[in-house]
């Protein structure tokens, strides 16, 4: 895994992960009965004809508008899943920010460094890593910035 090649101290947390369930990041936080607040989803984009990384609480929305910003771009859309899946390596649901087949620009949301720790995937569904804020931007390079929105 990246993280043991990096040095990075990390706790692995597997859960059953339901086929049915298509909500990743909600069924995480039940299964590890952590707060969605604190459980990071990671969403790839597309802005300027290439993918960006965005890494928010499963709890919130991610900002298109404030993404494409936070890499100097106007604007940016969802990536299509297959393209997410084919440059990153991993299945929808599972996408981690770290260890990704082809590195993106990756922006985190400022929430992150309200917790000690936080969980992202692990890079299949069923496997949340819980590792310290500064460790994930460290690792995957990425920026910090508000880009996460209320759902509600």
């Amino acid at each position: 895994m990246a993280l043991d090649a990096a040095g990075v101290h990390y706790v692995a947390h597997p859960y059953v992960h339901d086929p049915s369930v298509t909500d990743f990041g909600a069924e995480a936080s039940a299964a590890l009965g952590v707060d969605a607040d604190r459980i990071f989803k990671t969403l790839v984009a597309e802005a300027a004809s290439r993918l960006v990384v965005g890494v928010v609480p499963v709890s919130a929305s991610l900002d298109l508008k404030a993404l494409a910003a936070a890499v100097g771009e106007r604007s940016a859309t969802m990536a299509d899943s297959r393209v997410a899946e084919r440059r990153t390596g991993y299945v929808v649901g599972g996408i981690s920010p770290i260890g990704q087949k082809v590195a993106h620009p990756t922006v985190v949301d400022e929430t992150v460094e309200l917790w000690d720790t936080v969980y992202v995937s692990g890079g299949r569904r069923g496997v949340d890593v819980e590792l310290a804020p500064a460790d994930l931007v460290q690792i995957t390079g990425a920026t910090i910035a508000a880009i996460a929105r209320s759902r509600f």
